[in-house]
């Protein structure tokens, strides 16, 4: 059996919807993969998700992010609270509203950030082996786009 019939076999038929079975199957593999490089920060995949929005946003309040991230906002109080005890994140006073905090990144949490990426790059590498790196980049830019336009319709 060639490689192509392989890959065809394990597809649904065409009856199914190829997309909705191959974005379940490369989400599942991504999410499993994304859970083990995080679970070493406070609330392992939330963690990460508030750590990295921590380091490459403005500077946002902890509803804010809460809103953003979709996170509970008790849930959220938990989780800043685990990355505060952590060293990778502080709430500082906001400029404009001294009632708010601010939710900002530690040099920690910063470093700790660049390893969890460097992992995840790794990992995304593995995901998309059977690609070539032009197809990887194709792939990556078609799936934005995808993603922006469903964001901006939601």
């Amino acid at each position: 059996m060639t490689d192509r019939e392989h890959a065809d076999s394990q597809t649904p038929s065409i009856q199914g919807s190829v997309l909705g079975w191959s974005l379940t199957v490369l989400l599942r593999e991504w999410s499993a993969l994304v859970e083990d490089i995080s679970r070493e920060l406070p609330q392992g995949v939330r963690g990460y998700q508030v750590l990295s929005a921590a380091v490459h946003e403005p500077p946002r309040s902890q509803l804010a992010l809460a809103q953003r991230l979709g996170i509970d906002r008790t849930v959220m109080t938990y989780l800043i609270d685990d990355l505060t005890a952590a060293g990778l994140i502080e709430r500082q006073p906001d400029p404009t509203d001294r009632r708010a905090r601010r939710l900002v990144a530690t040099d920690a949490g910063r470093a700790e950030l660049r390893k969890v990426e460097r992992a995840l790059r790794r990992a995304e590498g593995e995901a998309l082996a059977p690609l070539d790196d032009d197809e990887r980049a194709a792939f990556r830019a078609l799936l934005c786009r995808i993603a922006r336009h469903s964001a901006q319709s939601a």
